[in-house]
């Protein structure tokens, strides 16, 4: 592309695409917006100044570079698959597909085509979780020992999909990453309260091989807002508070010790240490790495790979998930 900016087309413009859309534009590289709502569309091409296509018109035409799709995620493969046989880089909301199986099939097109495939793990983006990563890479808080994300909240309800995965592949992302190793075991437990069969409520456990566990709990029906990590290490602890209005004191680091020489451990605990981290938007991140990695060549931070190795955890929980399904 020889220095040009790459021309994005947005596929998908409700509750999510707009918000790429917004970024997109804002980086000057939105080329199109697509949406099988005509009303839908017309509203975001008169905010971005975005020009209507199809879908087809999009792959059919040379001068977009790349799309990104925020479809219904069973959509999400299939169309892929055909921007990819058109020449198209491809960014793709979470999750990558619902059958890992297809998720690879659209790995293998990415590699053929030599085009860029990401997935849209957002919080992988977000520069408090970096920060966190850099805490754990120079030894802060010493050998992991568990990790936990819980993500509740009031609605939105859906009656398509589970809140497993609705919510938790932004978590278990997160958690893969911090543990950089493939889980052996995977259980998840849930309930249904709203619609049968749909669990509301989900928790899935993870163990490592490292000796590493890890929970992850999502709800969307749960008295109030709550998105929280927390990494239990031998030297400190750490919590990534998103829903902390105060972003000054979304990452606190705990340098808690246990005094084990008498005859029963003893905590000592430590203030906490409120971690400085500059200001970003995460999306805003997340759009200009997707620029960066198709002027590049680079693999994204959340390639096909990663998106795969969510799904797989995804399908095993949710394998687990439906023996153990309760409606309340």
């Amino acid at each position: 592309m020889s220095g040009k900016q790459p021309q994005i087309a947005q596929i998908g413009c409700g509750y999510w695409g707009r918000n790429l859309a917004r970024n997109f534009a804002e980086l000057g590289v939105l080329g199109a917006v697509v949406d099988g709502d005509p009303e839908v569309a017309e509203r975001m091409s008169a905010a971005t100044a975005a020009p209507v296509r199809s879908f087809d018109e999009v792959l059919a035409d040379p001068s977009i570079d790349g799309v990104a799709l925020a479809t219904p995620a069973v959509s999400h493969a299939s169309l892929a698959l055909r921007a990819l046989a058109s020449g198209k880089h491809v960014f793709v909301e979470k999750p990558l597909a619902l059958d890992p199986a297809d998720a690879r099939k659209v790995i293998a097109a990415a590699s053929a085509a030599s085009r860029v495939l990401m997935v849209g793990h957002l919080l992988r983006y977000h520069p408090i979780f970096i920060a966190l990563q850099d805490l754990i890479g120079q030894g802060t808080l010493g050998q992991l020992r568990y990790v936990y994300s819980n993500r509740l909240s009031l609605g939105k309800f859906r009656t398509e999909e589970d809140v497993l995965w609705s919510f938790a592949p932004h978590d278990l992302s997160m958690v893969l990453a911090l543990a950089d190793e493939v889980p052996d075991g995977v259980t998840a437990h849930g309930a249904s309260f709203v619609t049968p069969g749909i669990a509301d409520w989900c928790i899935c456990q993870l163990d490592f091989p490292s000796g590493l566990a890890a929970h992850v709990q999502v709800s969307w029906a749960h008295p109030f807002k709550e998105q929280r990590l927390v990494v239990v290490g031998d030297q400190a602890m750490a919590v990534f508070e998103d829903s902390e209005p105060d972003w000054d004191r979304r990452l606190a680091l705990y340098r808690h010790r246990i005094d084990r020489n008498g005859p029963v451990p003893v905590p000592e605990k430590a203030d906490a240490e409120y971690v400085s981290v500059p200001r970003s938007e995460p999306l805003r991140a997340e759009c200009e790495h997707f620029l960066a990695s198709i002027a590049s060549g680079a693999a994204p931070r959340t390639d096909g790979e990663e998106g795969l190795r969510v799904l797989d955890v995804l399908d095993r929980a949710q394998r687990s998930l439906k023996v153990g399904i309760r409606t309340i």
